[in-house]
């Protein structure tokens, strides 16, 4: 009896952590990039993929977004944590935008202009630093 209960919860939780990663193509259209102008309202250094909401304010963008980044230990490995963004700053976001979500993207680039820091997603591998 142990060894089917076992295999029972062993994929009811394998299905769920399957559903909370995904292919970032699946969800993301590469073919259709977006640049924002945005202010910061939250930051969320959170598993699988740390995340940016920002508020819009020009043009046809306009409105509340959210911005998926890499890997919480790929940037935490390159020297981001919770405190690297704080509501209020302004933000220039670049990335692909959401397949079947509205006001989404992937982040391919974040720059925060006031002290020239910059976040980019380089193929497999995110890299931070600062334009002087």
């Amino acid at each position: 009896m142990r060894g089917p209960l076992t295999a029972v919860i062993v994929m009811i939780l394998g299905g769920v952590v399957a559903q909370g990663h995904h292919s970032i193509s699946a969800v993301y259209d590469r073919a259709r990039p977006v640049t924002l102008d945005a202010t910061l309202v939250e930051f969320a250094m959170v598993q699988p993929h740390p995340f940016v909401v920002v508020d819009v304010k020009n043009g046809r963008e306009s409105g509340r977004w959210r911005g998926e980044l890499d890997n919480r230990w790929e940037l935490e490995a390159i020297g981001m944590n919770a405190q690297t963004l704080k509501p209020g700053e302004r933000l220039i976001l670049n990335g692909s935008s959401g397949r079947n979500q509205a006001k989404t993207l992937y982040v391919w680039k974040l720059e925060r202009p006031a002290d020239g820091f910059w976040y980019e997603q380089v193929g497999m591998s995110p890299k931070i630093g600062f334009n002087r």
